[in-house]
């Protein structure tokens, strides 16, 4: 009996490591693509401090211009001893790598967690000796494992490229920089098993976290923007990273609340996943309605019913922000009318002082613009793989039309998110008093749909080719002209690099003139790659997840 019950003990630990394993087989290659990314990141870095500013002159240069820039520190977060390499390198990886990696933690934590869960995966698991409990802890676990191989390769960098700085990295100043880099993806990791508890979906967790995440940055912004405002920035887990300042004056006590807040957010995940049904939510989802069949009667009746809730949520969340930022308009800009706003905020947001700040705010909304219209391919692609369109082409539903019907439907929606947020940008800054124009900020906000219309176009056309990369290639789009445009424009890149981002093709109005032949060109690329789209879907067999 005793050898029967320390079998099954045995199976039972087995089976407990069953999501370990599949997690961590799942997060490999995409922490071996970032890790190499962050890899080359410090490489560049260390060898562009050496190269840029050689001599004591520059490096005094150096500290003048970015080390004073308000603007460049509420981006990036705050530079400190700029006149060193290991002060450059810090204040580069903390300030980029650290907002790539929450937005990759978030992400890999919901697909991984809510998005085995949608796709039935879960529940296989859940057939042998195991509980839900058990089975996300696992998956934690494989998530840990994931960001332990990445915090080695980029520790791995750091201490052998920091040997050739002058002066060169010590090794634990080099791990300890890998761990601040990589604090962002854990903690956001954490925010995103969270919401994979709350969320009926994958993409509704993805949306809470990315929400979360769209807060504290915005807060470590405004805590940056002036003096007053400094301390907003213990209010926000971004904030909490910078003050880690790795390899210049390392606070190892700053890993408490970072930790802390890692391990409470997991538990509470955990915790969450024993209280709720397999499939369920926390937050209510209603599987049941009274039925509605207003605007089914078409396939762009259907579109709109589909989407009208995210484009809506969409419209608000960034007519918010364009709001409370509007407001700050007057007050950011007399602070960085009076500093030197030079080099990476005025290529980023096409001016120099005051301003920039428009001009950068709107760069931020066509991103989200991009990530909305990437959420709209994949949402698209969600109905094929499911089978529901099955049930849809069963009835006298031709394929082109229905495609159209969410493209058009979609590129409305971006255009509506584009507009409200000019015009509540606008409505902002007049209540704050700022003298700015309603045609200016209006057409500012029109500017950004072409961003949306491209990923859109794109999205559409490897719906039709190759369905089951159309929304990895949609966000990628994205991903990629945001990190050009960041590190291509911070470090210096050559400009046929610069042209393979949409964003760089994109003017930074209201801070400079809306470049009309930019517009049609992003606009009539995006139209016909979704009519490539459309032509190939018409020709392919539908194809499941």
């Amino acid at each position: 009996m005793v050898e029967r019950g320390n079998g099954r003990t045995a199976v039972t630990r087995l089976q407990g490591l069953v999501p370990v394993g599949r997690t961590a087989r799942q997060m490999i290659r995409g922490v071996l693509v970032w890790g190499v990314v962050f890899a080359l990141l410090v490489w560049e870095l260390v060898n562009e401090f050496a190269n840029q500013y050689p001599t004591a002159a520059d490096r005094a240069r150096l500290v003048a211009t970015m080390g004073s820039d308000v603007g460049q520190q509420a981006i990036f977060g705050p530079a400190h001893h700029l006149d060193t390499v290991a002060g450059y390198t810090a204040f580069h990886m903390i300030g980029v790598l650290g907002i790539i990696g929450g937005v990759w933690g978030l992400l890999a934590s919901t697909r991984l967690l809510r998005g085995e869960e949608d796709a039935g995966r879960v529940e296989l698991l859940l057939a042998g000796p195991t509980t839900r409990q058990r089975t996300t802890v696992g998956a934690l676990a494989g998530l840990g494992a994931g960001l332990l191989v990445l915090w080695a390769m980029t520790a791995g960098a750091l201490v052998v490229f920091g040997r050739s700085a002058d002066p060169p990295f010590s090794v634990s100043a080099g791990l300890f920089a890998a761990l601040a880099t990589v604090a962002p993806a854990a903690m956001f990791m954490a925010v995103g098993a969270v919401c994979s508890q709350l969320a009926a979906t994958r993409r509704q967790a993805a949306s809470l976290a990315a929400v979360v995440f769209g807060v504290a940055y915005l807060l470590r912004v405004v805590a940056y923007s002036g003096s007053s405002l400094r301390w907003l920035h213990w209010v926000t887990p971004l904030g909490w990273v910078d003050e880690l300042r790795p390899l210049t004056a390392s606070r190892p006590l700053v890993l408490l609340p970072i930790v802390g807040t890692i391990v409470a957010l997991a538990a509470l995940a955990v915790v969450l996943a024993g209280r709720r049904d397999l499939g369920a939510s926390v937050l209510p989802a209603h599987d049941t309605a009274i039925a509605r069949t207003r605007l089914l009667n078409s396939p762009l009746g259907l579109a709109c019913r589909l989407t009208l809730r995210t484009s809506l949520g969409w419209i608000a969340g960034l007519s918010a922000a364009g709001l409370v930022l509007g407001m700050s308009t007057k007050t950011i800009e007399n602070i960085w009318a009076d500093t030197k706003s030079t080099g990476v905020i005025q290529r980023l947001g096409g001016a120099s002082g005051g301003a920039a700040f428009l001009g950068l705010l709107f760069l931020i909304v066509a991103i989200l613009v991009g990530l909305a219209a990437a959420g709209q391919v994949a949402a698209t692609r969600e109905e094929e793989a499911e089978g529901y369109l099955d049930h849809l082409l069963a009835r006298p539903v031709a394929r082109l039309p229905w495609l159209a019907g969410r493209f058009a439907v979609a590129a409305a929606g971006l255009a509506g998110a584009g507009v409200a947020t000019g015009l509540f940008t606008w409505l902002g800054a007049t209540i704050a008093g700022a003298s700015v124009s309603f045609t200016d900020l209006l057409a500012a906000g029109v500017n950004v749909v072409p961003v949306g219309i491209f990923v859109l176009g794109i999205g559409t056309l490897a719906h039709g080719l190759v369905p089951r990369l159309a929304g990895a290639i949609a966000y990628g789009i994205v991903v990629w002209s945001l990190l050009v445009e960041i590190i291509g424009v911070s470090l210096g890149a050559s400009r046929w690099l610069l042209d393979l981002s949409m964003l760089h093709h994109l003017a930074r109005s209201p801070a400079a003139d809306v470049r009309l032949d930019s517009v049609a060109v992003l606009i009539a690329l995006g139209i016909a790659a979704a009519a490539a789209g459309a032509l190939a879907f018409a020709r392919r067999d539908l194809k499941g997840a």
